[in-house]
């Protein structure tokens, strides 16, 4: 993978990252708060993990009929996405605790959901957050089938309409991902990312699969086991389970960096983007909702992915006051602030940008 530099002559991109730490700090410092979680992080936690494992249980324990299962499997979804946005995001970036070994274990949440944690990390942690909206670097904005999410990808007859179809195919998005990542994790090996990580490719590749093999015979052995669902039911109950957590997790992300106002720049032939990091962030990322209080904590502060950019190490529960400081600093050195009021402003930009994507 060809490294990319970012830098700009102008000396005031510098000046704006050195003000914009300066005022976060004094905000922590003022209020006299810690970066990391507080105690309502802590009681989502215990709320999300539960709208996953409680309705689970019921469906081992109590035995309902087909349709309250279904409904159950639903709910499950919902924790699926909320624990994924609100607790594991956070751990896996460092920023729930100071306590390694707590980071860890609210991080291996994302075992429960069949995915796997150092794929997320490179992906996610290094890829994404480094190379935020450059094509082929960041994998978030890949091709991903019938659907074109980045302006330089080579455009197809089925990405016309794919504003209206792109919603069911989100919805595969954690399905695709148990499975997928056992070819994502052989291309981390190959480029030497996992190498990078001081891990070894091949115990992590078979530590992997180990997890997932658990992991699918828990979710389907169980209930085989102590319920009358037939296989083909279990199958139905895992499909819609996981196409509600993929549908909400794909949208709010999607939400945050394929929009209008959202650049997504390509290095020039010497491997350089034009502009300082923290600018880059700026420019290539989507804050919405800012005051709906139910997406606020629902989607574990995806919503404020600006300073979720600009600070991934500190945990979400604190980025809709620090969103102020970044409008204000950005403002004052004459730089953007992508903000979108609402989630339905954020939806219809989303839309409008996958019309756009699907035509030359």
């Amino acid at each position: 993978m060809k490294a990319i530099r970012f830098a700009n002559e102008d000396k005031s991109h510098e000046t704006f990252s050195s003000a914009l730490r300066k005022n976060v700090n004094q905000y922590f410092k003022e209020n006299k708060i810690v970066p990391t979680a507080n105690a309502t992080m802590v009681i989502k936690t215990i709320v999300m993990v539960s709208l996953y494992l409680v309705p689970y249980i019921l469906i081992l324990t109590i035995h309902p009929s087909a349709l309250i299962a279904l409904i159950l499997v639903v709910i499950m979804g919902i924790g699926i996405a909320g624990t994924g946005m609100g607790v594991m995001h956070d751990a896996v970036h460092g920023s729930y605790s100071k306590k390694k070994w707590v980071n860890n274990m609210l991080g291996g949440t994302l075992y429960l959901l069949g995915s796997n944690v150092l794929n997320w990390k490179i992906q996610h942690n290094i890829l994404h957050h480094t190379y935020t909206n450059i094509n082929e670097y960041d994998e978030d904005i890949d091709s991903k089938g019938p659907i074109r999410l980045a302006e330089n990808a080579t455009l197809k007859r089925i990405h016309k309409h794919q504003y209206i179809h792109a919603f069911f195919f989100y919805g595969l998005m954690t399905l695709a991902k148990i499975f997928n990542e056992f070819k994502q994790l052989a291309k981390y090996n190959r480029l030497g990312l996992t190498k990078g990580q001081d891990l070894n490719p091949t115990i992590e590749y078979i530590k992997m699969v180990a997890r997932k093999l658990v992991y699918l015979g828990i979710i389907f052995g169980l209930p085989i086991f102590f319920t009358d669902f037939t296989w083909w039911q279990l199958i139905i109950g895992f499909f819609v389970m996981h196409w509600v957590a993929g549908l909400i997790l794909a949208v709010i992300f999607q939400l945050a960096h394929v929009v209008e106002g959202a650049d997504q720049p390509m290095p020039s032939s010497n491997g350089n983007i034009e502009n300082e990091f923290a600018v880059h962030q700026l420019l290539t990322t989507s804050d919405f909702a800012r005051n709906n209080f139910f997406l606020n904590w629902f989607v574990g502060g995806l919503n404020f992915q600006i300073e979720h950019h600009l600070f991934p190490q500190i945990c979400h529960v604190h980025y809709k006051n620090l969103s102020y400081i970044v409008e204000k600093t950005a403002k004052e050195f004459n730089l953007p602030y992508n903000l979108k009021p609402s989630f339905c402003a954020a939806f219809n930009s989303h839309v409008k940008r996958l019309k756009e994507l699907g035509r030359a």
